[in-house]
This record gives structure tokens, C-alpha cells and sequence, in this order.
């Protein structure tokens, strides 16, 4: 049997030199990497006490869905700017060149609901920073936070001190 690295392709000096770009892509076109991506994930959640599942899109949706529906739990989505229809909380955050912001619905999350977010990939921590506000904003509790890929060398980790933030794969370097 394949381990889930053997499905996720490296590709040297892409978006530029020096960087190996992690296509999460490879797992999802492949059904048994897919299956063993959500089991994987998932796995990392056994034991664990939540309400909810909450995801940013576009990758986030893809792992985050499925576990949710498998645990039988609700899945709250995390979207870019302007793309909710319901009155919304907002987070803006830093990328590495320029800012962006994301949005969830007001009344997605309940005061005191417990949640673990998952997402395809950290790298600098933006995201999963912007999103640990968006839930505490709305009185929710980030009980774990669960990755498919790591890319350590980023130190994304370091955005969210304190809080429970599992890969499935790290990957030392950028």
C-alpha cells in the first residue's frame, strides 16, 4: 500500500527557483490517495471532543466535507471576501505580497461550540490566523486545527501559539 507522500508530486523551482511547490491536485485525481487523505485527517480528530467542522475554499471544502460528513458533524465555510450572502464577520490578514480577507457567516458558529478547522496546507500561518478570529469572534472555541501537508520551514505554526495544529505530512523546508 502507497503512503499518502507518494501521491503528492513535487515540482521543483515552481512558483520560482528555489521553491518545490506541493501539489495536493495528484491526491485528489487519485481515489485511493483521496480516500487515504480524509482517513488520515480524520484520524487525527479520534478521541476528540467537537461541534463543528470549519474550512477555508477551496481546499479546505475538499478535506473538510467529507470528515465532517463521516463524523456526522456540520461544516462551516470560510470564504474569500464578498462571496457569503447572509450578514458576515470579516478578518483581514497579511500575504506575502499585499493583504486579503476572509468572511464567515454571523451566525455560523454559536458561543460556545467547539471547533476544528482543516485545510489542505499551512505555510506562513496567515489563513489559519485569520481564521482562528473569524471563530473566536463569533464565540467559538478552535479545539484543533489539522493539515494535509506542512511546510515547516515557514514556521506557520508560529501565527497560532498555544493551540493544537497537526499535519498529516510535514515537509522541512519551503
Amino acid at each position: 500500500m502507497k503512503k499518502i507522500e507518494d501521491y503528492v508530486m513535487s515540482i521543483p523551482n515552481f512558483p520560482e527557483e528555489g521553491i518545490i511547490f506541493r501539489d495536493v491536485t495528484s491526491v485528489l485525481q487519485d481515489a485511493e490517495g483521496l480516500h487515504l487523505a480524509i482517513d488520515l485527517i480524520q484520524e487525527k480528530l479520534k478521541g476528540l471532543e467537537f461541534d463543528v467542522v470549519a474550512g477555508p475554499e477551496s481546499r479546505g471544502f475538499i478535506f473538510g466535507v467529507p470528515v465532517a460528513y463521516n463524523m456526522k458533524k456540520a461544516f462551516i465555510p470560510i470564504r474569500k471576501k464578498g462571496k457569503l450572502p447572509r450578514e458576515t464577520v470579516s478578518v483581514e490578514y497579511d500575504l506575502e505580497y499585499g493583504s486579503a480577507s476572509i468572511e464567515i457567516h454571523k451566525d455560523a458558529i454559536q458561543p460556545g461550540q467547539k471547533v476544528v478547522i482543516i485545510d489542505d496546507l499551512i505555510a506562513t500561518g496567515g489563513t489559519t490566523e485569520a481564521m482562528v478570529k473569524l471563530v473566536e469572534m463569533l464565540g467559538g472555541t478552535v479545539v484543533k486545527i489539522v493539515y494535509l501537508m506542512e511546510l515547516a520551514g515557514l514556521c506557520g505554526r508560529e501565527k497560532v501559539p498555544g493551540y493544537d495544529v497537526e499535519s498529516v505530512i510535514v515537509y522541512p523546508g519551503k
